[in-house]
């Protein structure tokens, strides 16, 4: 299973990737071979602030639809445009081009609740 050291992970199967006062949000390598594949992503958060903890979207795979939950409190500041037409990208490249959102980062310490790559590799049992 592929789980980049350089990125934050939750509970949630949702990393991180912190770059400045911004960070990159997707789904990980595992959430995305548990739900198979992906058929639409639907993100109407743009723009608004978003709590740690709480949905910013959903993904829609064959056999079902899983809420997104943000790992950090922020405003989204982007969605990831190419996922409108191409949502099977969550599944080929899902810490490269499969990104999600792009939130700011209201609440650094919240950082520090997030899981490690080993930690998150336990956790699924990688």
């Amino acid at each position: 299973m592929n789980l980049p050291a350089t990125l934050h992970y939750t509970k949630d199967h949702e990393w991180i990737r912190v770059e400045g006062d911004v960070a990159y949000v997707g789904i990980t390598d595992h959430a995305q071979k548990e739900l198979g594949d992906i058929v639409y992503v639907d993100i109407d958060t743009l723009d608004k602030d978003v709590a740690q903890h709480e949905v910013f979207g959903t993904v829609e795979a064959v056999k079902t639809v899983s809420d997104l939950f943000s790992p950090i409190t922020g405003t989204v500041l982007e969605v990831n445009s190419k996922l409108a037409d191409s949502p099977e990208t969550v599944n080929s490249d899902p810490y490269g081009d499969g990104w999600m959102v792009k939130i700011s980062i209201a609440k650094p310490e919240e950082l520090e609740s997030l899981l490690t790559a080993e930690t998150y590799g336990e956790l699924v049992g990688a």
